[in-house]
């Protein structure tokens, strides 16, 4: 029995499709069973015994669910410190870029009236940042792909940070005009990077709530922003002879150049690399990386293939018009509560604190009941709709003269809206990888993001035509509320299951 267990144990190592197979003449015997228990322990249940017709016998189980040595909650013990090692940068190095490209909201209402520039001026300049978006993302993040996150956001963060601080010698509309648009520029890939960072360190039943964690940094930036902002902007006017919109660009560029010159050090472009990590630790991150990678089936590999994919477009889609109602919110959220009658600006910024308070929790909330329930469609069209009605009772509340009736409301929109993009983001691998799914993350988040330039000038010429938000607010609802019927029309129910505890996405189809 010994010599038959060695046997089994050398001749039957699994191989890299996580099957194991041993084929024996019986010689006038059933093989035991208990053999394969004996020689490799770790093996799941659930054998099968196939007699072949040659008086053969095949016995053939799963690869072991867990690597040699690594128990289920060792592995999430590894992926814990992976996650705090990773995230709070990655968070903190987003709060300001979100700090950076939404203070404009503020700097608005008194920039302005400083400058004599109208809502249309106003409007096109915040918009144009994400032309420079979309044409740099895509270049930016396979840029990414072959010399690392750390050079890479060192690059966008010093480049923004510049441009932002620059933005406080703004005096003729073009001057506005290309500062935003370079902004956009230098910003591009930070978003659709991070999102490609995470997956050389984490599988897809790991990753929403991580996306969850670093995105929360938008409404975290705007939460912290809002009040920081209105303080800047009342302490700071005057002093050197400078307005108090131009201090609040300047205070806000400044830490956004020190955390360029800090990524190269605070960063590891992937787990190999990874001088904090163990071998066995190494071990288990790439085994979960290679079951995602197996029971994900055939994926696109080339970024131009992935182009001509029907599913890639529908996802752009879906995300442009989600992004319509988070840009409404991002750039008009203080000029939709002053509208409502609250004209104090340290007052506007502690409402706008409040809403995006309830756009973090939505983030947070979502993120962790999508990974609960290994399930993303859903929950990405249920909290866009509930954005989406926000925006609705936005517009009605403007319309009866409530102003708690539209804070409100956007609060309500802010927790549904930002509560949908980040579970948004775990759609993507299920259909590209590689070179596709670098250049794919980019393409989607670039397109999708123009949303960003033509929602602002849109409401912003709605508002210098009939002079309220309200018809703006409405047509803005109903774009969203297209990205959920395309969600639940065009993207198939999948959920992600796997042996062990690995839920990892299967492969999608679009109908």
């Amino acid at each position: 029995m010994k010599l038959i267990t060695e046997f089994v144990r050398l001749s039957g190592e699994c191989t890299a499709e996580g099957t194991f197979r041993v084929v024996f003449r019986s010689l006038g015997k059933e093989f035991p069973r208990q053999v394969l228990e004996e020689a490799c322990p770790n093996a799941r249940t659930g054998k099968r015994l196939m007699r072949h017709r040659y008086g053969r016998i095949a016995m053939q189980t799963s690869f072991p669910s867990s690597p040699p040595h690594a128990t289920e909650e060792e592995r999430n013990r590894t992926f814990r410190k992976v996650a705090w090692r990773i995230l709070p940068f990655a968070t903190v190095v987003y709060i300001f870029a979100w700090l950076d490209r939404v203070n404009v909201g503020f700097a608005k209402l008194t920039m302005l009236s400083d400058l004599g520039w109208s809502d249309a001026v106003y409007g096109a300049g915040a918009g144009i940042f994400f032309w420079g978006y979309f044409l740099f993302e895509v270049p930016s993040n396979l840029l990414l792909q072959k010399i690392g996150a750390p050079k890479t956001i060192m690059r966008i963060a010093l480049g923004w940070g510049v441009v932002s601080v620059l933005m406080a010698w703004c005096s003729q509309p073009w001057h506005f005009y290309v500062l935003r648009f370079l902004q956009g520029a230098f910003e591009a890939g930070l978003h659709p990077g991070l999102i490609l960072y995470l997956t050389f360190w984490l599988p897809a039943h790991r990753r929403s709530k991580a996306i969850a964690v670093f995105m929360s940094a938008s409404p975290i930036a705007l939460l912290m922003g809002s009040p920081l902002a209105a303080y800047i902007m009342t302490s700071m006017d005057g002093v050197w002879g400078h307005a108090d919109w131009q201090w609040l660009f300047i205070i806000e560029g400044i830490p956004s150049i020190i955390l360029g010159l800090f990524a190269v050090f605070a960063m590891t472009a992937k787990p190999s690399d990874a001088k904090w990590l163990s071998a066995d630790e190494k071990a288990q991150i790439a085994y979960e990386l290679k079951q995602e990678a197996e029971a994900s089936g055939e994926r696109e590999h080339k970024l131009s293939q992935a182009l001509r994919s029907r599913a890639v477009w529908i996802l752009i889609l879906t995300l442009f018009c989600i992004i319509t109602g988070n840009a409404t919110l991002s750039f008009y959220g203080p000029s939709l509560v002053t509208a409502a009658g609250i004209d104090d600006l340290k007052t506007v910024g502690w409402i706008m604190s409040g809403i995006f308070l309830f756009g973090w929790a939505g983030m947070m909330v979502n993120g962790w009941l999508s990974d609960r329930n290994r399930e993303s469609r859903w929950h990405t069209a249920c909290a866009a709709a509930i954005g989406a009605t926000g925006l609705i009772l936005a517009a009605l509340a403007q319309n009866a003269g409530s102003s708690t009736g539209v804070i409100a409301a956007l609060a309500i929109s802010a927790a549904g809206t930002m509560g949908s993009i980040p579970v948004f983001w775990s759609l993507p691998p299920r259909f590209m990888s590689g070179t596709a799914l670098a250049g794919g993350v980019a393409v989607i988040n670039s397109i999708a993001n123009l949303a960003g330039y033509f929602a602002p000038q849109f409401l912003g010429a709605i508002k210098t035509a009939t002079g309220a938000y309200s018809t703006g607010l409405f047509i803005i609802a109903g774009v969203e509320l297209i990205a959920v019927l395309l969600i639940l029309l065009c993207i198939q129910a999948d959920r992600e299951s796997a042996p062990d505890g690995i839920a990892t996405p299967g492969p999608a189809k679009s109908h």
